[in-house]
């Protein structure tokens, strides 16, 4: 069995999730989307999560979780016998990284229609976490390897913004899920204008067919969709009809594209398809908040009486 990457303390010892446990779930959630406040332990490699305070705990965190989340739903009646469900794997372990330009634009990217999870969704740039790999470290690196852009020490301050249950399928009308990740999003801010990081951009095309930045403006209006319903929203009055993108090629060449509104409002189709739209995690509560707050622009985040203190040190490397 794969070593385990996310435990929860639930009787005062680190025990491990099985694949169709719901982390949410098993953290007391109720029935609900959430947020829940989840205090972590964001060791090399592995997040221990608890209802309540730990000596190790880190961060005091926001989880959340999709309407229609299947593990939810399997927390609620039992699992049709002979499901293809995974017997001998636990919940894996991602990062996100929401980067912000010096100009308050943070970059979202659309992933190839060849990948076989989340094909033709904007997302930011992320991925698995590694055995033994920092988490800051593994968002790092999975900046670079679907981007190409490396961020110069000391140049970029950073802080947690909220875990993630994630499951592919979406949902269980799409069929039975196989994969099961928790995603720590990080907000990285970096010192660098949206011009000069994108000067240095070269998408990888076997993982990126496009990349775009968003402003606070449009950033609060992806946050203002409510995913989980099928009823079609219509832009504000005051936005734009359109956001202007840069899209790759078959020969690898970049072109600008504009892309319809309507498209970032999507929600999640009751049946699977793979039309494009802004994925549910990126929507998730806390970390839009980010992206539509200009305020939000310095390496802590705004003081909350019941957050503690997240990870330190917030700038540079991360080492």
């Amino acid at each position: 069995m794969a070593a385990t990457r996310v435990l929860l303390l639930l009787s005062g010892r680190p025990e491990s999730v099985s694949f169709v446990q719901s982390v949410c779930g098993l953290l007391g959630a109720g029935s609900g989307p959430g947020p829940w406040p989840t205090y972590c332990s964001l060791k090399r490699g592995q997040l221990v999560l608890s209802d309540r305070p730990f000596p190790s705990a880190s961060a005091r965190l926001p989880l959340q979780r999709p309407a229609f989340c299947p593990f939810a739903a399997f927390n609620q009646q039992p699992k049709a016998p002979g499901a293809p469900l995974p017997a001998d794997r636990g919940v894996d372990l991602g990062v996100a990284i929401i980067l912000q330009s010096s100009d308050r634009t943070v970059l979202l990217t659309r992933r190839t229609r060849t990948l076989s999870i989340y094909p033709n969704l904007w997302v930011p740039p992320g991925g698995h976490v590694e055995l033994h790999e920092e988490l800051l470290d593994g968002g790092l690196r999975e900046l670079w390897e679907e981007t190409g852009l490396q961020l110069p020490q000391g140049q970029f301050s950073w802080v947690p913004l909220g875990l993630w249950e994630s499951a592919y399928p979406p949902r269980l009308s799409w069929g039975f899920p196989k994969y099961h990740h928790i995603v720590l999003y990080l907000l990285v801010i970096s010192q660098e204008s949206q011009q000069r990081l994108q000067a240095r951009i070269q998408p990888n095309p076997s993982e990126v067919s496009a990349f775009m930045w968003l402003g606070p403006d449009v950033a609060a209006a992806v946050a203002a969709t409510e995913d989980g319903t099928e009823i079609p929203r219509l832009p504000p009055e005051d936005l734009p009809p359109s956001v202007l993108a840069v899209e790759l090629e078959e020969d690898g060449r970049a072109r600008p594209l504009v892309l319809p509104m309507s498209t970032l409002l999507r929600t999640t189709p009751a049946i699977a398809e793979d039309k494009e739209r802004v994925s549910t995690g990126t929507k998730f509560e806390k970390i839009t908040t980010a992206l539509g707050n200009p305020h939000l622009h310095g390496p802590r985040p705004a003081k909350e009486e019941q957050n503690m203190d997240p990870l330190s040190p917030n700038q540079g490397s991360g080492k």
